[in-house]
Formats: structure tokens, sequence, C-alpha cells
């Protein structure tokens, strides 16, 4: 498993946990860690405009920084191996190119510096839609407990999405939470159509079992709960995030050639309340 969890890191209180989330990842499944720092790279590339040593002093920082985050984690988890690397180079630029040697990506919820637009902006949505590993984006503290729940939509290939989730769950002993909303069916109800939500219930939930289990036969120890919601699902996935330790979801939308986050993944992403995972399902 020479694949590592590559984390980016600004030295903010927010990209400490996600080191720290990154450093437990690492250590669970046995990867190596690789810590990730971007600066500013136009002093390196237009150095005639930019101020003596501004270059230099940019580099002595970020190497400290780099420094300060390998030692954070060394001390509580002394037997993970650690690499660091500095890049000139924009943040969601560095990472994407680090995602062709990564088994996931970790990034925090917001920073500053070379990550400063990683709350909830272009570079984590662009990460998370173009990213070829998954991308998990920390926030909301990232709790060690709890169960791991997953978006699953019946239209779309779901594979590697439930593979990640399921594989998540048995590493962590944790539950997992299987839950599907369609809206669609809500509106009908409220429009005076006769509907028999108890049988669509059923035949949902049918459909969603079908749907995870070749995944659930090689993972026959974790225990899966499904939960069918008549809502949006933005709001059905933000709610159950609020007890999870992880929320998967699927980057799978694609307009012509260009792979795009859906309005579903884009709206967990904001509204969460665990840290976010998510998977290309390809």
């Amino acid at each position: 498993m020479s694949e590592p969890i590559v984390v980016g890191t600004d030295g903010s209180d927010e990209a400490a946990g996600a080191l720290d989330w990154a450093a437990a990842e690492a250590a669970s499944r046995e990867r190596p860690l690789h810590i990730v720092h971007a600066v500013e790279s136009w002093p390196y590339k237009t150095p005639l405009f930019a101020p003596p040593d501004t270059a230099e002093r940019m580099t002595r920082a970020g190497r400290t920084l780099l420094a300060a985050a390998r030692e954070r984690i060394r001390e509580r988890w002394p037997d993970l191996e650690i690499t660091t690397e500095l890049v000139a180079e924009e943040a969601w630029q560095a990472l994407r190119a680090q995602s062709e040697k990564a088994f996931e990506l970790v990034v925090a919820s917001r920073g500053r510096g070379g990550f400063s637009s990683l709350m909830l902006g272009s570079t984590s949505l662009r990460l998370a839609g173009h990213s070829a590993v998954p991308v998990v984006i920390v926030r909301g503290g990232g709790a060690d407990r709890g169960e791991v729940v997953v978006g699953i939509d019946l239209a779309r290939q779901m594979d590697p999405v439930l593979d990640y989730a399921f594989e998540a769950a048995a590493l962590h002993g944790a539950r997992l939470r299987v839950v599907h909303a369609w809206q669609t069916f809500a509106t009908l109800i409220e429009a005076g159509y006769a509907v028999d939500a108890d049988q669509i219930e059923d035949d949902l939930r049918k459909e969603v079992a079908a749907a995870y289990q070749p995944v659930r036969r090689t993972h026959p120890g974790v225990d899966v709960a499904d939960e069918i919601v008549l809502e949006h699902p933005v709001t059905a996935l933000a709610n159950a995030s609020g007890s999870a330790r992880l929320l998967v979801v699927g980057a799978h939308d694609r307009r012509w050639s260009a792979p795009q986050l859906g309005s579903t993944c884009h709206g967990v992403i904001h509204h969460a309340q665990c840290p976010v995972a998510v998977v290309p399902a390809h």
C-alpha cells in the first residue's frame, strides 16, 4: 500500500484538524502520510516585481510550517511514515497534481494563505469535482465515533462510493447508514395525488438493499441500516451528518467531457456537520 494519504496544510487551526484526521486515517489504513504546503507562486514566477527576498522568506516560512506539522503528527503517531513537500503553486493545482499518486486527499473546510479558498469555495469544489481519488473535506471537528453515512442515488453507478463507505465502516467498526432521499414523492403527496407512501418506501428499500448487496458480501461484518427519506437529499444527508463520523457522497455528474459536482454533492459540502468524503464514481 504505497499510495499515501495526502493532506494540505497552511498552519491554521482548521488545517490542524484536517492534519490530525489525515494522520489517524493513514495510521488506520497503514498508509504513509504526505503533508503538502502551497505558497503563492507569483514571487517565483515574476521575481523582478517581488520585494527583495520575498521568495526566500516564503520558502523558509513554508519549511518551518511543514516541520511543525511533521512534529505534531510524530508526537501522536510515532510509527507513522511521514513525508512533506513545499510547492510554489495554487492550492488546487498542487493538490490535484498530488492526487495522481495518492490514495485520497484531505483538506480543511477553510484555511488561510495558500489554502484560504478551501472554505466551501472554488478550490475544494474543483478538487472534489476533478480528483481521480476520494477527497475528504474535514469539518465539524472530525468525531472519532458515530456512524458512517452514505448517500445513494438509485439512478447512478454507486459501486465505488459504496465500496469506500463499506470499507470506512469496517475500518472503524462503525454502523453504515445508507440514506436514499427522493423529494419527488413528497411533492406528489403535497399536490394531492393518491400515493401509497408505505408501498413506495418498501419498494425503494428493496432497491437500495439490492444496490449495496454485492458490496456488502465483501464486508459481512458491517452492520447496515437503511433510511428512506421523503425530502430533499441535501436536507436528509445534512441531518444524518449531525451524529456521524463521516459522510460519503459521490461526484459523478458529467457535462460533455468535463467532470462536475452535482447539486446534491455541492449542497452537502456546504451544510454537512462532519467530514465529507467525495468519491469519484469511476
